[in-house]
């Protein structure tokens, strides 16, 4: 499960500072009751409980035991009324009657384990500690041994005397997900927090490092159930088919500049099984590291799932004390994001014909910045043993020239004719440039770059915007009037009116291309300007470079100023 819930919407987004540890807290019950050893012994004259049934009242003298667990004593023959046993805990009481209950020291499978526990507080009662990634919360029958519990009974014995395999346990965190857990260290306050839970009252904030920018703000309330096929995962499921009502907030508070992850405050207002992850991936915008939920190239991107419980808020269940948490960020969290950040600026060059692109690259490359065209991939693809050429020479040989490479000109005509020749054409040969040019961009990083450009005049076209790249590059608009551009593909390369208008119809409107873009570069003056321009439009990617690293040292040191 991810987390706890409760709580006013949107009033999570305050800041909250952290609170010390508070003293230890009396003890909520006064009975008569020792201990020899592990065994307690309670007994009593029945005085006011006259005509109560007998679990009720020795429930009521022993609040640190579930009344389920008082029957099972009572049925296991462990309590005598007058010195004979009874077996039945629905009998009436008569006032007078002597009542003896002896417990003899829990019988739990589990045995205490030496580690590592990172507690922030703790009382007589409870205890709240920063749980690390990688440690499973309970025994399960993948993990029977080296979990959280096994860790709280080396350092908290009396948690043995809570039945099961779970002892004090309220709520859980996956595996994976790092961050605050609040523990009971008797049956008593598990059942208390076990309600407040139930009754939403405990508040968990979460910090979530996921893939692309979500909405500023955003709500999911989408119903969460078992996955119908995969049964280790959890899916959105409508409630007729199982799935149960689910409800999570979130806010940015930090963007990578290259806007390939978002660093995000999520609170959940019920605590569905990996409610968080199945949330955020059903918007479009899984956790980098998640190995269920997200695809290969996010999972890729960290070692575990971004997800750590960073506050916690209750009531204290006997002091009615509010109490409040932080736990510091994880070093791999921040590690990930870093290098996000730092990674090398990625920038596509794209326009429509005759606008310019081309010039702005060998500008480019000019000033020492690594370039590669998709049209010079494509001019290798088509040519004498390129790929596409092979490929399209065993599909239709009639589309090639003589010395083995794609005859251009038969080609076009052949594609307007045949809308799924030109599909296949299409995929293929996009498929290919996308790889060499992610591959050109790897490359020129492990360089050291800090800057290199891709030339892709189908860039929107072919959707490439939405995820095509990792991390995801920003992109420069090269703009022209249309009747100018006309006129210079006309003079420079012996285009047409009508293969002119054909490409252009092709493409996306040039407003389109420049209100989706990232920077917007007119080249509709003489190359002296384009010059000027071209620098300022690099003053710009490097002052944005500037500004989101102060961005993220700001928002870390922040979030890392209130878990101090």
């Amino acid at each position: 499960m991810d987390g706890g819930c409760g709580g006013k919407e949107g009033d999570f987004l305050q800041k909250v500072p952290f609170l010390p540890p508070a003293h230890k807290l009396p003890t909520p019950h006064n009975h008569n009751l020792c201990e020899t050893g592990m065994t307690e012994r309670l007994s009593f004259q029945v005085g006011e409980e006259a005509g109560e049934r007998l679990d009720r009242a020795v429930h009521a003298r022993l609040p640190h035991m579930s009344r389920a667990a008082v029957q099972k004593a009572i049925a296991a023959g462990m309590c005598r009324i007058d010195g004979l046993p009874v077996d039945s805990a629905s009998g009436k009481l008569r006032a007078g009657q002597c009542v003896e209950l002896e417990l003899p020291a829990a019988d739990s499978p589990l045995r205490a384990e030496e580690g590592e526990l990172d507690v922030l507080f703790h009382d007589a009662h409870l205890l709240v500690c920063d749980k690390p990634a990688g440690l499973t919360v309970h025994p399960c029958p993948s993990c029977p041994e080296g979990t959280l519990v096994h860790r709280l009974l080396h350092h908290f014995p009396q948690m043995r005397q809570m039945d099961g395999l779970r002892p004090g346990i309220v709520h859980r965190l996956d595996k994976d997900t790092s961050g605050l857990l609040l523990v009971a260290l008797d049956e008593a306050t598990r059942l208390r927090l076990a309600e407040a839970f139930a009754g939403r009252e405990v508040s968990k904030s979460y910090l979530a490092l996921v893939r692309g920018v979500p909405p500023a703000e955003g709500v999911c309330r989408e119903p969460v159930g078992r996955h119908p096929t995969i049964k280790v995962k959890m899916a959105v499921v409508p409630e007729s088919r199982g799935g149960r009502s689910a409800h999570t907030e979130w806010r940015v508070v930090w963007t990578a500049g290259d806007r390939s992850c978002s660093l995000l405050l999520v609170r959940i207002h019920t605590g569905r099984t990996h409610q968080i992850r199945v949330h955020m991936a059903h918007v479009g915008h899984p956790l980098l590291g998640d190995a269920l939920y997200a695809p290969p190239a996010v999972r890729d991107r960290a070692p575990r799932q971004m997800l750590h419980a960073w506050r916690l808020e209750f009531v204290h269940p006997w002091s009615g004390e509010v109490r409040t948490f932080t736990a510091p960020v994880p070093e791999d969290m921040i590690a990930c994001a870093a290098g996000a950040d730092s990674r090398m600026t990625r920038l596509v060059i794209t326009g429509n014909p005759g606008c310019g692109k081309s010039l702005v690259c060998e500008r480019l490359r000019e000033r020492g910045v690594p370039v590669i065209s998709a049209d010079a991939i494509v001019h290798a693809l088509y040519a004498p043993r390129g790929s596409v050429a092979d490929w399209l020479g065993q599909r239709r040989p009639d589309l090639l020239a003589p010395d083995g490479g794609i005859d251009r000109a038969a080609l076009r005509p052949a594609m307007r004719a045949d809308g799924i020749l030109r599909q296949d054409v299409e995929a293929l040969a996009h498929a290919l440039v996308r790889e060499r040019i992610a591959a050109f961009w790897e490359e020129a990083e492990a360089r050291g770059e800090a800057l290199a450009a891709a030339e892709i005049p189908l860039y929107f076209e072919c959707g490439w915007q939405r995820d095509a790249f990792n991390p995801s590059p920003l992109c420069l608009c090269v703009t022209c009037p249309q009747e100018e551009r006309r006129r210079r593909v006309m003079a420079a390369r012996g285009w047409s009116a009508v293969h002119f208008d054909e490409l252009e119809g092709w493409q996306w409107p040039e407003e389109k291309k420049a209100a989706h873009s990232d920077l917007v570069l007119a080249n509709d003056a003489d190359p002296a300007r384009l010059d000027a321009r071209l620098t300022v439009a690099l003053d710009d990617l490097a002052q944005r470079t500037r500004t989101r690293h102060a961005a993220v040292a700001r928002c870390w040191q922040e979030l890392l100023a209130l878990s101090a």
